[in-house]
């Protein structure tokens, strides 16, 4: 058995917070998350740092905010020279990187890992090398030996969408080859200390998959929000819902050129034009966490077989949540609850666990938490905090901060287009969001801005912006993103409040 502890962090891909037991969800088949949980440190309120795909990656593995670190939009890429984990943990770890990438030239082995499996070639278009367009990715090639034939062509070569892998067997989705090699990559490395990513597409869109029968849509919980515009909140989020409720309003299916069916591809194999239509979907979002489920299962089970399940920290997380009909809102890109909460599970048996971790906690603090659970040296340019004391129960998180971000637009490109022209023109502004002691306010100075008090209305219904009781509250948290900004480099404007 190696000296050093070993670490297994698992991302899966636009997970809300609520999809698990440890938070709440006492019904959703999952059996070995939860089986994981009961070791874990379960943190109570863990958010990322923007809600969307790329610039969340980046701080989970440079340990930057996205616009410290670069990337602050899907479709940017990585610059080569900002170290990631793998680049800062001791020379003696062998590291691995399995799956979803999306921080540019996916099918390369880059920054630090040792041994890369790629999963994705849908960004092909984004690859910074001709050669590269040659090349299809690891799982691609596993499907092609398994006899089927892709369907969709990207940039010259025909590659298996999102929409085609939902509809193989289960033995055939991401999250099954994944754990697989995963397992494999843990069996043959098992004398030696590693530290392995494993990061697959489940439960992204398209909500569609092997198990979409699993769950009664008439028996799926929902909240008060639930296909309820969000009155007195920003207008983009108002004009995301107000897009959304139109086709119940007419009862006229999208067609194929609208961004719900073919640039998202969360409608695709679903209606949304009825609320039965949004609950069968909702129904499939939360059936495609169970493939999650049994490929953290391949993980753990592997971790006990090859004898290092003691020795090795075992992370669980999220890119970003998905608000799958709260709030009449689709996918991510928002502050609320739904979109910028995920889950947190830290299980290190030498230290302890079965803990829910009370407090809020940013995703920024990862990276130096990871590296001081390795007794690893933590890089001065990190812009997050090790939480290892907490932990070990020497600290709380009573007093810790967290911001988000959105920054929306870059110079040299635009978000894709996202339902209508007022909906492109208002994500095109830059937001601040900083959670403390259960407050959220969120600041933009090109739409409402909004507070919401987490402890009184968990479901974020009621924006206290405009109440003047809570002036001097929005004065006090404006001040403390103002200094959050000055202390990262963040120059996005602000209003004044």
């Amino acid at each position: 058995m190696a000296d050093r502890h070993n670490l297994v962090v698992i991302l899966s891909d636009q997970q809300r917070y609520d999809t698990m037991a440890c938070y709440g969800n006492d019904w959703i088949q999952t059996p070995r998350l939860n089986a994981l949980a009961d070791e874990s440190f379960v943190f109570e309120a863990p958010y990322v740092t923007q809600p969307v795909c790329t610039p969340s990656r980046v701080s989970l593995l440079t340990g930057l905010y996205p616009h410290a670190a670069g990337p602050i939009m899907n479709k940017m890429r990585l610059d080569p020279d900002i170290p990631v984990i793998a680049e800062m943990v001791s020379e003696e770890y062998h590291c691995g990187y399995y799956g979803k990438w999306h921080l540019g030239d996916d099918l390369e082995s880059q920054h630090g890992f040792h041994e890369w499996v790629s999963s994705e070639d849908g960004h092909r278009p984004e690859y910074t090398r001709r050669e590269y367009l040659r090349r299809m990715s690891d799982y691609h090639r596993y499907l092609v030996d398994q006899g089927y034939e892709p369907e969709t062509e990207v940039a010259g070569e025909k590659i298996f969408d999102a929409f085609q892998r939902a509809e193989l067997p289960e033995e055939h989705q991401m999250a099954a080859f994944l754990g697989r090699g995963a397992a494999e990559f843990i069996g043959r490395n098992k004398d030696r200390p590693f530290v392995l990513y494993v990061s697959t597409f489940e439960p992204h869109p398209p909500f569609y998959g092997p198990l979409n029968d699993l769950y009664d849509p008439d028996d799926i919980p929902t909240g008060p929000t639930f296909l309820q515009r969000p009155e007195g909140g920003s207008l983009v989020n108002r004009a995301r819902a107000d897009y959304n409720l139109q086709f119940i309003d007419t009862g006229v299916t999208p067609s194929p050129d609208e961004y719900i069916v073919a640039a998202n591809a969360a409608g695709l194999g679903n209606e949304v034009t009825t609320e039965s239509d949004w609950l069968r979907m909702r129904a499939r979002y939360m059936a495609n966490m169970t493939l999650v489920d049994r490929m953290v299962g391949d993980i753990t089970d592997a971790l006990e077989r090859a004898g290092i399940a003691d020795n090795t920290a075992v992370v669980f997380t999220s890119d970003h949540g998905e608000m799958i009909g709260d709030h009449a809102m689709l996918e991510k890109r928002s502050f609320y609850e739904e979109a910028s909460r995920v889950p947190l599970l830290i299980r290190a048996p030498w230290i302890g666990g079965g803990d829910k971790v009370p407090g809020s906690i940013s995703q920024i603090d990862l990276v130096p938490t990871l590296l001081d659970l390795l007794d690893d040296d933590i890089p001065v340019h990190l812009q997050g905090t090790s939480q290892l004391g907490v932990l070990k129960g020497e600290e709380t998180l009573d007093d810790n901060d967290v911001f988000i971000q959105w920054n929306g637009i870059h110079p040299e490109m635009e978000d894709r287009h996202l339902g209508s022209a007022e909906i492109n023109r208002m994500l095109t502004l830059p937001w601040r969001s900083i959670v403390s002691d259960r407050w959220k306010l969120n600041l933009c100075a090109g739409d409402q801005c909004e507070l919401f008090d987490l402890r009184s209305d968990p479901h974020e219904m009621n924006n206290l912006f405009n109440d003047p009781t809570h002036r001097d509250r929005i004065r006090d948290m404006a001040a403390r993103v103002h200094t959050w900004q000055v202390r990262t480099g963040d120059t996005a404007p602000l209003p004044s409040v």
